[in-house]
């Protein structure tokens, strides 16, 4: 039986750029939930992906709600444009913002769902004072900057003890994961108390991308 509680956010720094809108027509007609969309400035982390007129292009295509992750400094001064730009949930990194709870009181004045994400070093007991603030948590399972990444086991504790911290402070939290998920660990992550994952090579790397994000669903 499908589970249909668990969001599958497939990343679209993993596809295929040259052929943007029918990789878009492909997440639109799967059973994908979301589109999860990474934005990277080369300062906060070792890369730069895209901006504010190729997050435009995919809205012209996205049929659903799109989950714009931010890997920038300074999150605070781009709200704004990224809600023009059709961000439907925007997620800031808690060690990118020295005042996190104007910046996520600034995401949902301005008609978004408000997220906030942890690097693999950061401890989920630092999340506890804007828990019942926020609607979604994305705990990052790889060092973020690049795609294809190897899993960090110590994910699964970390998403245990904040299910145990949001069943008090926010229980109708989203635990988002992303980093080297697959249909190894995906199972895993969702007993743990995740219920969204974020796919990227493990998506659009396989021969059958829809068949790859149902599987998932499935669990």
């Amino acid at each position: 039986m499908k589970n249909k509680n668990v969001i599958i956010a497939p990343s679209i720094l993993a596809s295929d750029f040259a052929n943007l809108q029918s990789e878009c027509e492909m997440l639109n007609n799967s059973e994908a939930d979301w589109f999860h969309i990474d934005v990277m400035d080369g300062v906060f982390v070792p890369n730069i992906s895209f901006g504010m007129p190729v997050i435009k292009a995919i809205k012209k295509h996205a049929k659903k709600p799109m989950d714009v992750h931010l890997m920038i400094v300074q999150p605070e001064r781009y709200i704004k444009d990224f809600k023009e730009a059709g961000a439907d949930i925007l997620t800031v990194h808690l060690e990118a913002s020295t005042h996190l709870h104007r910046t996520i009181q600034e995401i949902k004045k301005a008609g978004m769902k408000a997220g906030v994400s942890i690097n693999p070093h950061t401890s989920v007991t630092l999340l506890e004072d804007i828990l019942a603030e926020i609607d979604l948590v994305l705990i990052m399972s790889v060092n973020p900057g690049f795609g294809g990444q190897s899993f960090i086991e110590n994910t699964y504790s970390k998403v245990e003890e904040l299910r145990e911290m949001a069943s008090v402070l926010n229980p109708e939290l989203i635990i988002e994961v992303d980093g080297g998920v697959n249909s190894n660990n995906a199972k895993e992550l969702v007993a743990a108390g995740a219920n969204a994952l974020v796919a990227g090579s493990f998506v659009f790397k396989s021969e059958n991308p829809a068949q790859t994000i149902s599987s998932l669903k499935k669990g």
